[in-house]
């Protein structure tokens, strides 16, 4: 399959915590707990306090990955080394760590250049990884459906194709003749366009899935049911708003990334209308930009989406930073611009929850544990989709049966009154839509008008 480990060798592979072996990196628990030891660097960019924090959820993520945190390491320097991350000194005195503490692997707590890794290794003796390799590590154990698979295994890849490392000439093949003589294309080569050849299949597999995805879009368009996406920071509970809303059955687990597939489910709110409600993969710091890329194709039903509920822990002890990082991948994947709505969810256990609500108006107040306040929540929702709707009122005679049948479909009918001219109907519609019934426009309502700004 890949070369995790970047010495060149293809195949199955056991990694830090786990083996990964077939098409989409399927994990397989060890029958022992491996140690670990973390590592964080504080610079001017970035306080002490704000490292300690990055480190307490390295910890919680090497935990979900299987292994367990033994030492944490917390280093202040000007600038990050860019041999060693941490100087070759602090390499010394974290070997002598590991070595005390029987650890197998240490994690840095920022992604590692390939120099950086090799350097790092051949100091501590010991596998160096980062956190972008625990996040990986941690989709492939969860990943489920065959898109989310695929997915995880097109990350894994891009990340590993630049950490190859092959063994120069003992390897190269052979070849005589004029012209020919000399090293031929190194093992390392080899791997390196083998992987390139699995990342192509993988990207042609996942433009498929984006075209599939783009006529379900263009469908729920034509049925005239909003999209409400629920984002969020890494277990901020959005399938447990999801169960809370839609009385479904989404896996629920107190673990990160414990949920990597969308999930559609259909939401009836109080006015009548109906939406479609999307549970989406959780968000968190320092995100690899290898998942942002392989996970596109999910993530377009947020930037396709008429709403966000991003949904935040109010229990968490920096909530304030986890929105700003949810915010951070938003803007990456262009859906910045969707209308949001915040939800601060385990109302039944956080504190201050009040001092929330004030500091963020129009915000909501939900435990999805309990169900309190998803009623109100359901209410809001109907509100801000009426607010950013269109209107248009369009006249269709008696006779045009198939065109009335078409705006019910591509709309929701807000009013329909018979006068002597036809049906009038009262509608709210996407722009899209309302060009196709532009003949039966009403005389004098000129374009389609926006009720609010949605936000």
């Amino acid at each position: 399959m890949t070369d995790p480990t970047g010495d060149g060798r293809a195949g199955s592979h056991r990694g830090a915590f786990g083996e990964f072996g077939g098409e989409a990196g399927g994990f397989i628990d060890r029958a022992f707990r491996e140690q670990i030891v973390l590592v964080g660097v504080a610079t001017p960019a970035q306080p002490a306090a704000a490292v300690e924090e990055s480190l307490e959820e390295l910890a919680r993520l090497v935990d979900t990955a299987g292994a367990d945190p033994v030492h944490r390491v917390l280093q202040r320097r000007d600038r990050i080394d860019p041999a060693t991350y941490v100087g070759r000194g602090k390499a010394q005195e974290i070997r002598d760590i590991a070595e005390e503490h029987d650890a197998d692997t240490v994690v840095f707590d920022d992604e590692l250049s390939p120099a950086q890794q090799y350097n790092l290794e051949g100091i501590l003796g010991r596998t160096a990884i980062d956190r972008t390799t625990v996040i990986l590590d941690i989709f492939a154990r969860n990943a489920s459906s065959m898109e989310g698979k695929v997915q995880v295994e097109l990350a894994q890849l891009r990340y590993r194709l630049p950490r190859l490392r092959g063994s120069g000439y003992r390897l190269s093949q052979q070849a005589g003749g004029i012209g020919t003589r000399g090293p031929g294309e190194t093992q390392l080569e080899v791997d390196r366009r083998r992987l390139l050849r699995r990342i192509n299949t993988l990207e042609r597999r996942l433009r498929d899935i984006r075209r599939h995805r783009g006529v379900q879009a263009r469908r729920r368009q034509r049925s005239a049911q909003p999209t409400v996406a629920i984002v969020g920071y890494t277990n901020a509970g959005k399938s447990s708003l999801l169960n809370a809303l839609c009385g479904a059955e989404a896996h629920v687990e107190d673990r990160l990334f414990a949920t990597l597939d969308a999930l559609t489910r259909r939401l009836d709110l109080p006015g009548g209308e109906i939406v479609l409600l999307v549970d989406t993969v959780g968000f968190v710091r320092k995100l690899p930009h290898e998942f942002v890329e392989a996970f596109m194709s999910t993530l377009e039903v947020v930037v396709d989406a008429d709403l966000l509920l991003h949904v935040v822990d109010a229990s968490a002890p920096d909530c304030g930073g986890q929105v700003e990082a949810v915010r951070g991948v938003l803007q990456e994947i262009g859906a910045s611009k969707v209308p949001e709505l915040l939800v601060f969810n385990k109302l039944d256990i956080a504190g201050g929850v009040e001092y929330l609500l004030a500091a963020n108006p129009g915000s909501v107040a939900v435990s999805a544990a309990t169900g309190a306040g998803s009623e109100h929540l359901a209410a809001v929702i109907g509100d801000r989709l009426r607010a950013a709707a269109s209107t248009a009122e369009f006249v269709v005679p008696f006779s045009r049966g198939e065109v009335m049948a078409g705006l019910h479909r591509s709309s929701q009918v807000l009013s329909q009154t018979a006068t002597g001219d036809g049906m009038r109907f009262l509608v709210r519609i996407d722009d899209a839509s309302a060009a196709r019934f532009a003949d039966f426009r009403c005389p004098g309502a000129g374009n389609a008008r926006r009720t609010g700004s949605g936000q």
